[in-house]
């Protein structure tokens, strides 16, 4: 089990990244990605820290903490120059937060992320067709959300992926303890989205894959 889309005390979360991981550790996760949410304001303060965190976690830990960070309700123009800001401080697993019906997300992010090559555009919302094929083509993982108001749009997401071979990924988008999913709870949101049983298989190996060759 894994996740690549949570939150620590750094921004939104309940907890400090040794708690967060630690927590993850007796559920029997194998990697989790701590993705704070960043704009120009924050992002080379969480960054460093987190890779200074997950340097010293990793040590004694059996889940692997990968730093990383959730550009979040910035202007799409600038999308791109934190991206590439991101990735220049060493951020691992780059997130946009995407669409999402239940917050005011400015129009024409989840393109701009799309664009800018991010690794994940969480909850996307009512994404549009021509996206879901950029997000293809750029091999982005399109996100299924645990999260509430967030995974209303989950089954729409999933349909467009399956259409047009986009790939898609299950995440808590967890900001506290009670947020984290178990391997059954995450199959339920996939079924949830649609999705057959071999298909959420398929995605979780398919990440794992991913996931594998950063750690």
């Amino acid at each position: 089990m894994f996740d690549l889309h949570c939150h620590s005390l750094f921004s939104d979360g309940g907890l400090i990244p040794s708690e967060l991981v630690r927590r993850l550790e007796v559920m029997n996760y194998k990697a989790v990605a701590i993705t704070d949410h960043v704009d120009s304001s924050n992002l080379d303060f969480i960054i460093p820290r987190l890779i200074k965190a997950a340097k010293d976690i990793n040590r004694h830990s059996s889940v692997r903490l990968i730093p990383g960070a959730e550009i979040t309700h910035v202007h799409p123009d600038l999308i791109d120059p934190l991206a590439k800001d991101a990735r220049h401080l060493g951020c691992d697993i780059l997130v946009c937060h995407g669409e999402t019906i239940v917050e005011p997300v400015c129009p024409g992010t989840n393109r701009a992320a799309i664009e800018a090559d991010i690794d994940i555009l969480a909850h996307p919302g009512l994404i549009s067709e021509e996206e879901v094929k950029l997000a293809a083509q750029h091999g982005v993982f399109l996100e299924l959300s645990g999260r509430k108001g967030h995974s209303l749009t989950n089954g729409h997401v999933a349909k467009l992926a399956k259409v047009h071979g986009a790939k898609l990924i299950i995440n808590s988008d967890a900001h506290a303890p009670e947020d984290f999913m178990s391997a059954e709870k995450a199959r339920k949101v996939g079924l949830g989205a649609g999705l057959r049983s071999e298909e959420v298989e398929s995605i979780y190996k398919a990440a794992w894959n991913w996931i594998r060759s950063l750690i």
